[in-house]
């Protein structure tokens, strides 16, 4: 039966493609309130995409842009209840000059290395990636009737502008949105040739400090050497976040933090990936975190403490010789496993406070904290995806780790109860939020014919 699904996949690909072209054109961008129109139609689109395959399918409204969400119920009674979660809405288009051609008037163009791609605002994030799923639920319609598990969708139209009406949503509608398993599509291959899932994320926590010493800032002349330098102490303080080895010093930082399984370490190894390779395209050579870590596994599967950002004194053009009276700095955590956001939050302030010198005073300010996240890879929705990615591209599908934070995987976790799969076909280069986005024809048609093979594979 998937050799006939894929037929029809391969078929109907010029088909496809238009309809994908017609989805690009609206112009969804959900920051700006001048597109809040074109928003709605991205979402009536979506919805009505849906409703032709006999998707039970609706536009649901949001005190922002509308959900929207459908349900088709008709698979194997057997196979496990999918929840497939997209977003229609895409990134202003700034700075428009860049754009070699207009970002809604989507177009194919072919690279100088003879890859095909579409260019457009949305092509790889996420429309392109959305709709490989609802092609592959198209071809299994046109070819058995029927899809072979359960599914039900969720677009959200808020997703690039840090989705305000998700939490209350899921919250409001947990008994029709938790299912076995989430499936998203956000995410990217290892490479051209190697599908992956994202099997793990790291959460978040970050922090404000501001060290206030003197009342007001001091002439360096008349007080340097006997005031105390707000500039000095933050300096210090940060210093010691890690020790020589790049392992960081706060007292239960670590607490929670699994060691890698030596199955995914192997697999790591065989990605071919180097240190040099990967800062060289950013002008560095040499790794700076835990020294006894490749890099993969300091970016996949380990904390961090950075320092994203500090303040203190004259930063103006010129010249000023100022003691300043405040000094601040922001830093964030980048979490794993089971480590606490609160409780790295707490353990950071008190290693703070414990170096504050008696004459000055520190203050902070937090800015969000989410948990790490791990896909079991024991589960069998795990395995099963991994060998249908597997034999579309004839090579195996790896499990990778992500270093930034999806929040979404984080509320469909804690809301819904619900494990997620992230299976993305996108690329490093595509240029996601950036002028002239693009995603490979390839990507978008082996897409179609991986999600095939992974509801084939998840009905067993």
């Amino acid at each position: 039966m998937i050799d006939a699904v894929l037929e029809r996949i391969d078929a109907d690909l010029e088909a496809s493609l238009e309809r994908l072209f017609h989805l690009l054109r609206i112009p969804s961008i959900s920051t700006d309130p001048d597109y809040a129109d074109a928003c709605a139609e991205a979402a009536v689109w979506c919805q009505g995409a849906l409703a032709e395959l006999g998707f039970e399918a609706e536009v649901r409204p949001t005190p922002g842009h509308a959900m929207v969400v459908a349900h088709r119920a008709d698979g194997a009674s057997d196979g496990p209840h999918v929840l497939f979660y997209g977003h229609y809405d895409v990134q202003p288009v700034d700075p428009v000059e860049l754009w070699h051609t207009d970002p809604f008037a989507p177009r194919l163009a072919t690279e100088a290395d003879g890859n095909k791609v579409i260019v457009a605002r949305g092509s790889a994030d996420d429309k392109g990636q959305l709709l490989t799923f609802v092609e592959a639920c198209r071809a299994w319609i046109a070819v058995t009737g029927k899809l072979p598990v359960p599914v039900t969708v969720l677009f959200e139209g808020e997703e690039e502008s840090g989705s305000p009406s998700l939490v209350p949503f899921l919250k409001a509608n947990a008994g029709e949105l938790s299912h076995d398993v989430a499936l998203i599509c956000d995410t990217g291959m290892w490479d051209r040739e190697t599908p992956a899932i994202t099997g793990s994320l790291r959460g978040l926590v970050g922090e404000e400090i501001v060290v206030t010493a003197a009342n007001k800032d001091l002439h360096s002349g008349l007080f340097g050497g006997a005031a105390r330098n707000p500039n000095h102490v933050l300096a210090k303080i940060l210093a010691d976040l890690h020790d020589e080895s790049g392992r960081v010093t706060i007292p239960g930082f670590y607490d929670g933090v699994p060691e890698t399984p030596a199955e995914i370490l192997r697999q790591w190894e065989g990605l071919n990936f180097t240190a040099a390779d990967f800062l060289g395209g950013v002008g560095l050579k040499l790794p700076a975190g835990e020294s006894d870590r490749s890099v993969l596994e300091q970016l996949w599967a380990r904390p961090t403490a950075e320092v994203n950002g500090m303040i203190g004194g004259y930063t103006g053009a010129g010249f000023k010789t100022v003691i300043p009276s405040k000094a601040s700095a922001k830093v964030s955590f980048r979490l794993v496993g089971d480590q606490d956001p609160e409780a790295v939050r707490a353990a950071f302030r008190a290693f703070v406070s414990a170096r504050i010198p008696a004459d000055c005073s520190v203050e902070f300010h937090p800015h969000g904290g989410s948990p790490g996240l791990r896909v079991s890879l024991d589960s069998p929705y795990m395995a099963r995806s991994l060998e249908g990615l597997s034999e579309e591209w004839s090579k195996p599908a790896v499990v990778i780790g992500g270093g930034g934070s999806i929040p979404i995987v984080g509320h469909f976790k804690d809301i819904l109860g619900m494990d997620s799969l992230l299976i993305g076909f996108g690329h490093d280069d595509d240029q996601i939020h950036s002028p002239n986005e693009k995603y490979d024809v390839a990507s978008f048609h082996k897409g179609i014919r991986s999600w095939a093979r992974v509801l084939a594979k998840l009905a067993g």
